[in-house]
């Protein structure tokens, strides 16, 4: 499976108990969400490998999930650090004007000005709305991914633009 057919959902935060279960931390609206995917595909750096999800329950703290094949803690510690991906083509469909953070992730940002303020590095749910984190280089913006503030979303140009001044 190429990176482009995956979306990323979360990581791998360690081991949990002695039979090989992993803690996860899941970026899905839903915090149990992923547990609706049969297959998880878990790597680094875009080496990919399926596993099978068994079962999973939600903690305190994260999700708790058995794949099949991991019965060891020592195996699944060895899993930390690592992503949870699923095929984009098992997605719902997206509504207009609504979109996977993942589909965001690298977009060029620039104000109505023509301003370029760099590329969303990640985005941040701060509870009251998502937040994109634009890089530059040696500058981050926190831009509130809201109605009032973001003008237009361009997947295929690989572009936001946003009312958003330079110096805020």
């Amino acid at each position: 499976m190429r990176d482009n057919e995956l979306v990323i959902m979360g990581f791998v935060r360690g081991a949990f108990g002695v039979r090989g279960a992993i803690k996860v931390h899941a970026d899905t609206e839903f915090v149990d969400s992923l547990f609706d995917y049969p297959v998880w595909w878990l790597g680094r750096e875009g080496d990919w490998k399926p596993y099978q999800f068994v079962q999973g329950q939600v903690q305190p703290k994260a999700l708790v999930a058995q794949l099949e094949g991991v019965s060891d803690r020592d195996v699944a510690e060895a899993m930390r650090g690592m992503q949870i991906a699923v095929p984009r083509a098992e997605l719902p469909d997206t509504e207009e004007d609504e979109f996977y953070w993942s589909d965001l992730i690298g977009l060029s940002v620039e104000n109505l000005q023509g301003e370029a303020f760099g590329s969303v590095a990640e985005l941040m749910e701060t509870g009251a709305n998502d937040v994109l984190v634009v890089d530059d280089g040696p500058t981050r913006r926190l831009i509130p991914f809201v109605d009032a503030v973001i003008t237009r979303v361009d997947l295929d140009a690989k572009r936001i633009v946003v009312d958003w001044g330079a110096d805020y």
